[in-house]
């Protein structure tokens, strides 16, 4: 499928939406996530097999991912709910099957990621593809001429697992383009602590994610944060109102995780661009 190691986590996603549904009481209902595993395989080489799709994944690994999947939704819902006529877009969307799983027929959906990704998937999907797909970089600001060319407002821009991949720099730049093109307008992403980018932790995180994945996600993180609000300083019009980790989630397991100190390590933020414009 020459996927990048980056791109290949959205296969470890996508299966972990799977296994979740498959249990008796699942966190996450995701039926269209088996659909897409099912034609996804056929692609795939034999070694893509083995690392991507035979590769046991640990349950608490899974189940973290549909929790987190799961509080993006609601996230979307309310958001859809609270602003009518809003547009969705949902940046390195890999193979996510989020739309779906929210009410779709209440706004515009729009998915982003890199080409070598959105190809597949357009051919995985086909007659079931309701909804747009553009082929490039989160850092290609061309996307975000393409989806404000009708209007700026009443946007969610999501970003779960994404930018913590990406070079410091360049998320901040994101952030300015951002603040400058949208209004009345909201981004939520998920973020890590700045020490998991630099030294022994990054190397920890690195080893980590190798040892649950079987590769190394491409250069590991880069981008972190010392806390949420940094999102401020990066340009005018960003707000932060809300911070979560799957820690806080009541169906976290094991539940010791929640008093552990480490909700602030990887978690999810939601800031208003322009709110008031």
């Amino acid at each position: 499928m020459r996927l990048t190691d980056v791109s290949k986590t959205a296969i470890v996603t996508l299966r972990s939406h799977a296994l979740e549904s498959q249990k008796s009481n699942p966190i996450l209902d995701d039926p269209m996530a088996q659909y897409c595993l099912d034609k996804l395989i056929p692609l795939a080489t034999e070694e893509e097999k083995t690392l991507l799709f035979n590769r046991k994944l640990s349950t608490s690994l899974t189940s973290h991912i549909a929790i987190r999947a799961r509080k993006y939704d609601s996230i979307i819902n309310n958001f859809i709910s609270n602003n009518p006529a809003s547009i969705v877009v949902n940046l390195g969307c890999g193979f996510d099957t989020r739309y779906w799983r929210i009410d779709n027929n209440k706004c515009e959906y729009i998915e982003l990621d890199l080409p070598a990704v959105t190809e597949i998937k357009k051919d995985i999907l086909k007659e079931h593809l309701k909804y747009e797909i553009i082929g490039c970089s989160v850092l290609d600001s061309s996307w975000i001429d393409r989806v404000s060319s009708k209007g700026n407002r009443n946007f969610l821009l999501v970003a779960e697992g994404l930018f913590m991949y990406l070079p410091k720099a360049d998320v901040i730049n994101l952030f300015k383009t951002l603040a400058d093109k949208f209004c009345h307008s909201q981004i939520v992403l998920e973020v890590v602590t700045e020490k998991y980018t630099r030294g022994i932790w990054k190397k920890i995180v690195e080893m980590k994610i190798k040892r649950n994945l079987g590769f190394d996600a491409g250069s590991s993180y880069n981008f972190g944060v010392k806390n949420a609000f940094e999102l401020e300083s990066y340009a005018n019009g960003i707000n932060i109102i809300d911070e979560w980790s799957y820690v806080e989630d009541p169906d976290i397991r094991p539940r010791i995780l929640k008093y552990m100190g480490i909700s602030r390590t990887q978690w999810t933020v939601t800031a208003t661009i322009n709110a008031d414009k």
